[in-house]
């Protein structure tokens, strides 16, 4: 008897013991004491029980009863851990006392496993630190850079009009934010979060409108907002890693042994740990960067929702650039380069460079801007950009013929592009892929265009030899009469618009564009541009009062056909009256009149997307600086 008892005693110390399990055993208990009856209905009869026996069955039991509460910890434990999984986007309840309670207890969870240290990945190595700061900054970076760097994180606006916006408050790492918000755009407005089952797969060319519009985007909770930054975050470093990896960054400033106050928010928590902390050399990279790889989508999504106020702070979008260039490996992204000499982020501003808003758009920091890549002869080249993206991008630039942007940034996926200037970098957007479609004629200027540009060898210059313009007629069943064809071909070389005014003025059964009733009509459609550093404006609502907030703008686009010949473009004015007392019929077809085209840089660059587009907008025009 005495034997059972010290068995059980001792299960029940090893049961206490053990580790947590997927199915944690029950607890065992000793047997119920037998008892014995007189007769029916009598009471039982408790056999008696010494003192001694007593004693062990009450320690027996008190750590039974110990061990049964530390399994009802473990399986309370683990019903909490898929707060921290990705949960199937539309299917929470974002409402009520019981989610409210759900998602007080995964930020607890969180905050301890943030505080702690736990799984925050791999150090550098010496070597790689040196390579990854000098690549990013260079020999010589200024503090004044650093700081810009260092002191922006990745967060959503506060400003109800602007609130799917990131906001920026310090210059230089615009490309990065950039970027980032067109993903987001692309998953708020064209990616429905119920059917997202992989989160990361990519969605057809195909559109069902939902409720979101310009005039609703303070509606949006911020658990869908910060859903679509975590989607657009691990889209764009898979990119960066071929669709076969994605490689997160995070730094080691935290308390790692748990000591100090837990309770408060976690961004409190980071901005006190990051008080005082700066990164001036790659010897502070390399002792406090931690950084972890991921193969799985859902284990990455995972890991940057849980790090997501380490982004959200002031190193967010420096950490960031940091996750996409390991990424994609630093030998890679010198590979991708034509200049590996060169730092990342450019002297003496700050900004980022043309290869990082590449490596994010594309996942490869190339330099250039146009498709594929140029031969140089020797066996150099010019290296492009070389698939379709699902986010695009226009310049300032082009319009000024510094460059010229390839079809695959030019039409993307979705009608979302990164617009870059001088200086800066902005997000043009529209609700509806219909901007981006074209009838049979604009189908038959692209495949022209693609053939001439396939010739082009001089970076993008827009000019062909004549061996080229050919092969370009071959191509594209352009029948061009003997006399025009000479008159082309005398310089030597082929200018694009030399030659596209000559397929103007060409016969349609010949294969060109004359169009002499001008009835082809033209586009008209609406583009919104999202500015997103902050600046002063006036509140409206309440007086004269400027506060700091992005800017985002609504344009009235209208768009002629490109072959529509410059006669038609006018348009007709109303007939005027002889009669000086017809002050009415002036003032109604004055009424009617169309209103006049507005101008600002960034109609230059819509202009390089949709040829002779005229906007027009409400306010102030729209900055691009």
């Amino acid at each position: 008897m005495a034997d059972q008892e010290e068995e059980e005693l001792q299960m029940a110390l090893r049961m206490s013991m053990q580790p947590p399990s997927n199915s944690p055993p029950k607890p065992k208990r000793s047997k119920p004491r037998d008892v014995t009856t007189t007769s029916a209905g009598a009471s039982p009869k408790v056999e008696e029980e010494s003192p001694e026996l007593k004693s062990r069955r009450l320690q027996r039991e008190l750590m039974a009863a110990a061990a049964e509460k530390r399994m009802m910890m473990m399986t309370t434990s683990m019903s909490k851990a898929p707060l921290l999984s990705v949960s199937a986007p539309g299917t929470g309840d974002e409402s009520g006392s019981e989610g409210g309670i759900e998602v007080k207890i995964a930020e607890e969870v969180k905050v301890r496993e943030v505080k702690m240290g736990e799984n925050l990945g791999e150090e550098l190595s010496v070597d790689e630190a040196n390579q990854l700061f000098f690549m990013v900054f260079g020999g010589n970076v200024t503090k004044e850079v650093l700081a810009q760097w260092t002191n922006q994180g990745i967060r959503f606006s506060p400003d109800p009009e602007t609130s799917m916006g990131l906001v920026q408050h310090e210059g230089g790492p615009c490309g990065v934010l950039a970027t980032i918000q067109g993903f987001v755009l692309k998953y708020l407005l064209f990616v429905p979060e119920e059917s997202s089952n992989n989160a990361l797969r990519t969605p057809q060319r195909s559109w069902n409108r939902e409720s979101v519009t310009p005039e609703n985007f303070a509606s949006l909770s911020e658990d869908t907002r910060k859903r679509a930054l975590v989607k657009s975050m691990a889209e764009i470093l898979f990119r960066c890693g071929s669709n076969k990896k994605a490689v997160v960054a995070t730094l080691d400033v935290l308390d790692q042994n748990g000591e100090g106050n837990s309770d408060g928010p976690l961004d409190e928590m980071i901005l006190k740990a990051l008080e005082g902390f700066s990164i001036e050399s790659a010897s502070d990279l390399q002792k406090t960067l931690r950084v972890t790889s991921y193969t799985s989508s859902a284990n990455a999504i995972q890991r940057l929702e849980m790090m997501l106020p380490v982004f959200e702070s002031r190193m967010g979008a420096m950490l960031f650039l940091i996750s996409a260039l390991l990424s994609r490996g630093l030998e890679s992204i010198q590979a991708d380069r034509d200049d590996p000499s060169l730092p990342l982020v450019t002297a003496p501003f700050g900004h980022a460079s043309q290869e990082i808003v590449n490596l994010l758009l594309c996942g490869e920091a190339v330099a250039n801007v146009f498709d594929e890549r140029i031969d140089l002869g020797g066996g150099m080249f010019l290296k492009g950009v070389s698939s379709d993206v699902e986010v695009g991008f226009l310049t300032l630039l082009e319009s000024l013929n510094f460059c010229k942007v390839g079809l695959h940034l030019k039409r993307p996926k979705w009608p979302i592009w990164v617009v870059g200037s001088e200086s800066h970098y902005t997000v043009l957007f529209a609700f509806h892929p219909s901007v981006q479609e074209e009838n049979e004629m604009e189908e038959r200027e692209s495949r022209i265009r693609r053939a001439f540009d396939a010739q082009d060898q001089s970076g993008g210059g827009g000019f062909i030899s004549v061996e080229g313009l050919h092969q370009v007629l071959k191509e594209t069943g352009i029948n061009l009469p003997s006399d025009k064809l000479d008159r082309l071909c005398s310089a030597g070389f082929i200018v694009w618009s030399e030659f596209w005014q000559v397929l103007l003025d060409l016969d349609r059964n010949l294969g060109g564009f004359k169009d002499s009733s001008g009835l082809m009509g033209k586009k008209v459609f609406d583009l919104y541009h999202f500015n997103g550093i902050a600046k002063s404006v006036i509140n409206g609502n309440q007086g004269e009062t400027p506060f700091q907030r992005p800017r985002i703008t609504k344009l009235r686009v209208s768009v002629p056909p490109r072959w529509t010949p410059e006669e038609y473009m006018a348009e007709a004015a109303p007939p005027s009256s002889s009669s000086g007392s017809d002050t009415a019929g002036k003032d109604a077809a004055k009424a009617v009149a169309p209103e006049p085209p507005q101008h600002a840089p960034l109609v230059d660059c819509i202009r390089t997307r949709w040829a002779r587009a005229n906007c027009n907008w409400t306010g102030d025009p729209p900055s691009i600086v």
